[in-house]
């Protein structure tokens, strides 16, 4: 049942390294099997020039590890309120890429300064609150989730699908593990540029949100157009 999503989990967590986007073990990438009710993340702490499919960690929805020999990521309970949360999820990433976490940091959502940020995501990426004191104590992770859930009233995780979270980093996701890999490795890429920009023009404003709208339209749009036709 885990086998195949253990591949999947693997290679993405690889390509994070081959993207430049972890340092050390700082990252991971999980996939769901949402039949099979469970997920496979990488095992904490354990260095990625090592990793084998072998060691990739499944847990079911409670946290409860079904197969695998090592713990799982610290982060796991992260990653399974975003899962039950957002059904249409089906690969989670969470890095401390340079330029995304300076914004995470400076408690500062990335605006949309230019097309390529529109061709990807829509309007800015959020930034959360802070974790209140009581709510560190409950149960880090866990609580880190449901900040990232309330900062999404209102927002379609899948139109948007990364958020900062404050004095920390980034969670990003997509419909698979390696589609998540993608998000973040253009969400850094859009931090990076978004932070020069800003250098530039400490003034700049957002592009106008009808230039936003096109971008993400013809390549995300029901008419969308970007690209081959899939036969």
């Amino acid at each position: 049942m885990t086998d195949k999503l253990k591949k999947e989990a693997l290679k993405a967590n690889i390509d994070l390294v081959r993207y430049g986007l972890v340092t050390l073990t700082w990252g991971n990438v999980s996939g769901i099997n949402r039949s099979g009710r469970c997920i496979v993340i990488k095992p904490s702490g354990v260095e990625y020039e090592s990793l084998t499919a072998d060691d990739m960690v499944a847990v079911d929805l409670d946290g409860k590890v079904i197969d695998g020999h090592h713990r799982p990521s610290s982060d796991t309970p992260t990653h399974l309120e975003l899962y039950k949360a957002f059904p249409e999820i089906g690969g989670i990433v969470h890095t401390h890429s340079i330029y995304a976490t300076i914004f995470s940091q400076a408690c500062r959502e990335i605006p949309c300064l230019g097309t390529t940020h529109a061709d990807h995501f829509i309007g800015p990426i959020p930034v959360t609150r802070f974790l209140n004191a009581d709510e560190v104590q409950a149960g880090y992770e866990r609580e880190t989730g449901k900040i990232i859930i309330e900062r999404f009233a209102g927002i379609n995780p899948m139109d948007t699908p990364a958020v900062l979270v404050a004095g920390h980093a980034p969670f990003i996701w997509g419909k698979t593990p390696a589609d998540a890999v993608k998000n973040s490795l253009i969400l850094e890429r859009i931090a990076q540029m978004a932070l020069g920009t800003i250098q530039l023009r400490a003034e700049i404003e957002p592009i106008p949100s009808y230039i936003q709208n096109k971008h993400y339209q013809r390549k995300h749009g029901p008419k969308a157009y970007y690209g081959q036709n899939k036969q």
